[in-house]
């Protein structure tokens, strides 16, 4: 027996009918009127198993033993992992440069080592998914340099853990220079870090510049203890799209720790900083915030406990803040216990709160700003400054679409990992829920706070948010599961789009002919965003009162059809924030206009069909 997909004009495709290809197929035209024929986009992302590995890895996941064999299964099944790490036992007693490397534990590494340069430069360059540990690297050294350099610069998903790195360490530095540039997901940590050293200090220039989404950083009992050690955070987090840096403990009992965050999250969009205890109990600290945040858009900062009995302490924030879009700042208990501590405000951004803070002796405020965000963003540039973060294209109006527009197109292209949907057969036999993180952990081999940890809780929690008003969601982990969600909301009768390809991303495109969906009248949908997660996970929600549009995208000079796009054009924004993406843009808000944007690579949406 053979499953046959074709139709006029198509190529005959024949599939072993136990695949979960084959499987699909018929789901399809078991539950949706119209056979599939032209919607290989969604084949394409059905799991790839043979027969006879869907039907073993179906029965280990019902004895719940698919831990046990994960590298087969994430390499057979197309999925997202991560690499497991085994202690490394090469040695290197000399100066070593780490060039081409990717995916190493350099545990103990460098462990009494006498002066000496260890260089790790252009290392998981340019990787989709970047693992490596430095466990007790560089401990108990002398005198001995570390540069980290175009370290994973332009990777996908990066996961580093620094750990008891240089601890009890004399002299020598540790510089890391465009560390974890333009990475799309960056996850590091720095745990115990420099515990016990001795004048080590650490350069962080142009760290994670450009770098999107991610927990960001970090740093837990970094310096702890520590003696006389400079750090130096310059443009850190320069640039990037919502990254959070945490510091707890961080300098915590060290004596003449010298820090200074020049440009320290400059020209970055909703930056998330928490200082939890930095410098509790410390001697003599210096701590310089320079053109902190500065020209960022919103931002929130969290100082609690910082610099909490602490002796001689000195703090000057120059420029912080001067954020346009309001962001918070937060400074609880700062400074409570410090004896002769010099603390300096000097134009200091607005909407901060100074609880238990502001009668200290020591402490002095000069030029803070107190007037509006949008006098802040009329001083960095105006409304160019304002819609600085939302690229041109993203959003339009409904009116550009028409025959001969020239526009912007943003960048479409997908940026998650390739994965695949699971089976039916071996998803509906998986946890998913947040409660269940720790049998999640266990089955994907995802460490304590590790970034892979992470990833599956940002998502399950997006899933299990109360949907909005009006709004029907669910999301789905296999094909069959995202064929009955469309149909439970639009009916059998229906069509998913999706925009060819990528051509025309990051230019100007010109809109050759136009066909509004559903005869272009208003109408319901069921939009599919991806979710980042081990297998492919798709957060599918109902979108009512849209018009649907296909349109031929043109090269503007050569008049060339380059691609075939799919725009969805949300009429009722009511209910959107004032502070949305589009508003920013479009220089409007909720309510007062329609909003349209592409489908981007690999998200899709279904509409009844018109046939």
């Amino acid at each position: 027996m053979q499953v046959v997909l074709g139709g006029v004009g198509d190529s005959l495709v024949s599939e072993n009918p136990f695949t979960p290809k084959a499987s699909v197929i018929r789901y399809w035209n078991k539950e949706i009127r119209r056979e599939i024929t032209k919607t290989h986009f969604l084949l394409s992302k059905v799991s790839p198993l043979t027969a006879v590995d869907s039907a073993s890895f179906s029965k280990l996941a019902a004895q719940n033993d698919l831990a046990s064999h994960l590298p087969s299964f994430c390499s057979s099944a197309k999925l997202f992992c991560f690499p497991d790490l085994s202690p490394s036992l090469e040695k290197h007693p000399k100066d070593e440069r780490f060039a081409v490397y990717s995916n190493k534990n350099f545990s103990n590494y460098g462990t009494d080592r006498l002066a000496g340069v260890d260089s790790f430069k252009n290392y998981s360059e340019d990787s989709n998914i970047v693992v490596d540990s430095f466990h007790r690297y560089s401990r108990d050294s002398t005198g001995h340099k570390e540069q980290f350099a175009n370290y994973a610069s332009e990777g996908n998903v990066v996961d580093q853990n620094f750990h008891s790195y240089a601890a009890s360490a004399t002299g020598g530095s540790g510089n890391f220079n465009n560390y974890n540039r333009e990475v799309n997901n960056p996850n590091l940590r720095f745990s115990s870090y420099g515990d016990d050293s001795n004048g080590h200090g650490q350069t962080f220039k142009q760290y994670t510049e450009n770098a999107n989404a991610g927990n960001g950083q970090s740093f837990s009992s970094y310096g702890k203890n520590g003696n006389g050690v400079p750090n130096d955070f310059s443009s850190y987090g320069k640039g990037a799209n919502v990254i959070g840096s945490g510091f707890s403990g961080y300098g915590e009992a060290a004596n003449g720790a010298n820090d200074s965050f020049t440009s320290y999250g400059f020209d970055s969009n909703a930056p998330q900083n928490t200082f939890k205890s930095y410098g509790d109990g410390g001697n003599a600290a210096v701590n310089t915030f320079s053109s902190y945040r500065d020209q960022s858009n919103v931002g929130d900062d969290s100082f609690q406990s910082y610099a909490k009995n602490s002796n001689g302490e000195k703090v000057d924030f120059s420029n912080y803040g001067q954020s346009f879009n309001e962001g918070t700042d937060k400074f609880t208990g700062y400074g409570q216990g410090a004896v002769g501590q010099s603390i300096g405000f000097k134009i200091y951004g607005r909407n901060s709160t100074f609880k238990d803070y502001a009668k200290k002796e020591g402490i002095v405020f000069g030029r803070y700003n107190s007037g509006s965000s949008s006098e802040t963003a009329q001083v960095k540039g105006g409304s160019s400054a304002v819609n600085k973060w939302v690229e041109p294209g993203k959003f339009f109006r409904e009116k550009l679409l028409k025959q001969g527009t020239v526009m912007p197109m943003p960048d479409i292209k997908d940026k998650m990992p390739v994965r695949s949907f699971l089976p039916r057969t071996i998803v509906s036999k998986l946890p998913f829920s947040s409660s269940k993180i720790g049998e999640l952990k266990r089955i994907f081999h995802a460490g304590d706070n590790s970034t892979l940890e992470t990833v599956m809780l940002d998502a399950l929690k997006e899933c299990e948010r109360a949907p909005s008003p009006g709004e029907t969601k669910r999301c789905v982990g296999s094909a069959e599961d995202m064929i009955d969600f469309a149909a439970s909301v639009l009916g059998r009768n229906v069509e998913v789009r999706t925009t060819e390809n990528v051509k025309g991303s990051k230019q100007n495109i010109k809109i050759g002919s136009v066909k509004g969906i559903n005869g272009g009248k208003v109408t319901k949908s069921v939009s599919c965003h991806q979710s980042l997660y081990p297998y492919l996970l798709y957060y599918c929600h109902s979108v009512p009162e849209v018009r649907v549009y296909e349109a031929d995208i043109l090269d503007p000079k050569s008049l060339e059809k380059i691609n075939h796009g799919v725009a969805i054009c949300h009429l009722d924004t009511s209910s959107w924030s004032s502070n949305h993406g589009a508003f920013l843009a479009l220089g409007s808000g909720p309510g007062r206009i329609e909003v349209c944007h592409w489908i981007f690579e690999n998200d899709m949406t279904w509409t009844i069909s018109d046939s």
